[in-house]
């Protein structure tokens, strides 16, 4: 093998371990400015943390959606499908639905990537899209078993339900961050005026 040509070969493992290394450190960056302040964030800010340059994540990811795609399971669509899972496996209907709203809220209060999610903020990113897919079902699910069982106003249907979560969203997303124990409380208020009331 000519000189030149044994040089290029060396080359190559090393050039294919920077772009892995490059690219790893892209997604662990970007999992923490996600999960810390949503998906918008800055790729500049990205790019700093990662200790690459901006045009590393288009020429890795292709630019913010395909980043979104390549770590939202990681920032928020794990814990998102788990708290449907749990909520499908508890038998009553209204401590189900209490388990959802509140588990929900919560998460849209300590993951601003849930707040972005639900908002659909990026609607080209097709695992988002997915996950208000799945939001969707049990909502639907929730208000005809909490109708059923007479837990729940019978008046109150599933797009009222998404809509209270979507306004939380809104609350979190574009107006002063409320503190939590009076988030929390407004929680309950939510949860007391949704169910039935019951006859003396």
């Amino acid at each position: 093998m000519r000189a030149g040509a044994a040089g290029a070969a060396s080359a190559e493992p090393r050039l294919r371990a920077d772009a892995q290394r490059n690219t790893e450190q892209i997604r662990k960056a970007a999992i923490g400015a996600f999960q810390g302040r949503g998906l918008s964030v800055p790729l500049e800010e990205v790019a700093k943390a990662a200790g690459v340059s901006k045009g590393t994540i288009f020429n890795r990811f292709g630019g913010r959606i395909g980043l979104i795609e390549a770590v939202i399971t990681e920032v928020v669509a794990a814990e998102i499908y788990a708290i449907i899972d749990r909520t499908r496996a508890i038998d009553d209907a209204w401590a189900r639905l209490t388990y959802y709203v509140t588990a929900i809220r919560d998460l849209q209060y300590r993951q601003p990537a849930t707040v972005d999610t639900m908002l659909q903020t990026y609607p080209d990113a097709q695992s988002l899209m997915e996950i208000c897919r799945a939001g969707g079902e049990i909502n639907e699910e929730l208000i005809t078993a909490g109708r059923a069982s007479g837990a729940l106003r019978p008046e109150f249907t599933a797009g009222d339900l998404h809509a209270l979560l979507h306004d939380s969203a809104l609350v979190l997303k574009y107006t002063t961050r409320p503190r939590r124990e009076d988030y929390d409380r407004r929680t309950a208020y939510l949860l007391d005026g949704i169910q039935a009331r019951r006859t003396p």
